[in-house]
């Protein structure tokens, strides 16, 4: 006789199943997701949080909606400190958990690196990750667009590290001489295996033009070098590419920092995250409704309807 599971969040290989968080402030957009009972939690930041206050023309303050939030969300909500030096942050961070913790799960978000270029506070966001785990704040580990940084947010204790993935896809679409507006929007798919042929291609091409005498002069060719670095950030093909990094990285060696796949721009990118085993994805509204369409599902729920008889029907009017 089977054993029937009833609602475990774990899978088969004893994985916590994939989170959905909302990246919104937006009152109405989070009640409204809250309400189709897929959302895990919510990540805000002050643009967000300042537009989505102004929808509402003034008449509630900032902390009384950030309680709301709280309030709402059946899960961790991030909160974005502004500082930028090691000792602002950790200040920071402790008032908003202090103030906000009665009324929910916040989350303190701190920037990976917080320089302007200036080596001087290149590491103060590790060390105010540092602080805050040491003093049991969770916190979420931001503006993460490379497996490095991502390594060493884990190492400072952060409870999440947030990559960037549509950033990443973006910038590799920009070097490749793309613009967005004009030859792709932010919602567009990024097809990354077909940049990844296309650049295969081109380096192929430009070695075949080469009348070389050894696979020195071929390897150390300033053309060649360059192409290969066509269609990829320093190895990392797409956004997606970067999160399967991250996760690998994370697995092999046992850290408990949890992956929130961010800046999610389409429902495809969703479905990779969830392949390549990110832990989180936090998404726009308009994501998340792109997950539960399909034009076959239409389709066949216009047919379905129009195939009920009058006699069947009957058996609901009871």
């Amino acid at each position: 006789m089977g054993i029937i599971l009833k609602n475990m969040p774990f899978n088969h290989l004893g994985r916590e199943a994939m989170k959905i968080f909302l990246d919104t402030a937006d009152l109405d957009e989070i009640k409204l997701a809250c309400s189709w009972g897929v959302i895990d939690g919510v990540t805000t930041n002050p643009s967000l949080i300042k537009k989505a206050v102004m929808k509402r023309g003034g008449k509630v303050t900032m902390e009384e909606y950030i309680k709301e939030i709280l309030r709402i969300t059946p899960g961790p909500v991030s909160l974005e400190v502004i500082g930028l030096t090691a000792e602002k942050m950790v200040e920071q961070a402790k008032m908003l958990y202090r103030k906000f913790s009665p009324y929910g799960q916040p989350v303190i978000k701190i920037p990976i690196n917080p320089s302007f270029g200036d080596e001087n506070n290149m590491f103060d966001g590790l060390k105010a990750i540092r602080q805050l785990s040491r003093d049991g704040i969770p916190v979420n580990a931001t503006l993460i667009m490379s497996p490095e940084q991502a390594i060493l947010a884990a190492k400072a204790g952060a409870t999440y590290a947030s990559p960037f993935a549509g950033r990443i896809d973006d910038y590799i679409r920009e070097q490749l001489g793309m613009k967005r507006g004009v030859h792709f929007q932010k919602s567009d798919y990024f097809d990354f295996s077909l940049i990844g042929k296309l650049a295969e291609n081109n380096l192929s091409r430009i070695i075949s033009s080469k009348n070389a005498d050894s696979l020195s002069e071929l390897y150390t060719d300033e053309e060649i070098v360059s192409a290969t670095r066509l269609g990829n950030d320093n190895g990392i093909r797409s956004g997606v590419d970067l999160v399967r990094s991250i996760v690998k990285i994370f697995r092999n060696y046992g850290y408990k920092t949890q992956v929130i796949a961010s800046s999610i721009r389409n429902a495809r990118q969703v479905r990779e995250m969830a392949e390549v085993g990110a832990d989180i994805v936090t998404m726009p509204l308009y994501v998340l409704k792109q997950m539960i369409q399909h034009y076959k599902t239409l389709e066949g729920i216009k047919a379905f309807t129009a195939d009920i008889v009058p006699s069947y029907a009957e058996l609901f009017g009871e």
